[in-house]
């Protein structure tokens, strides 16, 4: 009686599951704002599900935030835009098979009469300091993202302390809110192009500068580590990688485009 009841219950759960293991076959991917918010992992993954069985959760978060996550060992895998950042987690362990994704590039938006006239330079450190030396606010994501890195780079190498400065206000948030506020306050904000094609609620804001080579935002994919945390699903996060970066992946990345403009490009080194 009871191997009968056994079976039923073995029965039971193929029928729900397809087969015992499928139930388990999910990774964690933590990534950046930009690749939820700019509705690419709404386009991608459900490519990478149908081929692989495999289902994919993604935790968005700032770069440094998702850095953070894989080194507590609560992702199975990296999506993230901060290379300085990325290379160090792994040099001290945290990810192993760091590859190129992707690339996009920065922008600075701003309102359209443009007070600080950024648009009359093609410099984007030159553009930090039109803005500093304005009285039009510049709205900072101040959460640790990849593009607040690149944002205080760029005040970096401009000289410029934006704390010292009244019009500097930190948002605190990520890629969407931190537009939001730039667009209700009428200010200037560095963005991720993907994130802005996406993005509704412009009112009076537009791009103002654009193109600068250091404007350049690469994306990289890793494992975290299981020597480190044995509890990572390697051989699936391996399957995203895999997949991320191979022909099918880059292609799928490559179509993902809003009012016929792609908003990020294949870079993986196949």
């Amino acid at each position: 009686m009871a191997s009968r009841f056994r079976q039923l219950i073995i029965g039971l759960c193929i029928t729900l599951f397809g087969s015992i293991g499928l139930a388990d076959e999910a990774i964690v991917v933590a990534s950046t704002t930009s690749t939820d918010q700019s509705g690419l992992f709404g386009f991608i993954l459900p490519r990478f599900e149908a081929k692989t069985g495999i289902k994919v959760k993604v935790v968005a978060l700032g770069t440094g935030q998702a850095l953070d996550t894989g080194r507590r060992g609560d992702a199975d895998v990296l999506l993230v835009h901060d290379r300085p950042a990325e290379d160090k987690f792994v040099a001290e362990g945290f990810g192993i098979e760091r590859r190129d994704v992707m690339y996009n590039d920065f922008i600075i938006v701003g309102p359209k009469a443009d007070a600080s006239r950024v648009k009359a330079t093609s410099d984007v450190v030159e553009g930090f300091r039109r803005i500093a030396a304005g009285t039009t606010p510049f709205i900072s994501r101040s959460d640790k993202s990849g593009t607040h890195a690149a944002e205080l780079r760029f005040w970096k190498d401009a000289g410029i302390d934006p704390k010292a400065w009244a019009g500097y206000k930190e948002a605190g948030a990520g890629m969407g809110p931190t537009l939001n506020m730039s667009a209700a306050m009428g200010g200037y904000t560095l963005a991720d192009r993907g994130t802005w094609l996406s993005f509704k609620n412009r009112q009076d804001i537009e791009i103002v500068l654009a193109g600068d080579k250091r404007l350049f935002n690469p994306y990289g994919v890793m494992l975290v580590n299981p020597a480190k945390h044995p509890h990572v699903k390697k051989e699936s996060g391996m399957k995203f990688i895999d997949w991320i970066t191979s022909r099918e992946g880059q292609e799928v990345i490559a179509a993902y485009k809003i009012n016929g403009e792609q908003l990020f490009f294949p870079d993986a080194k196949n």
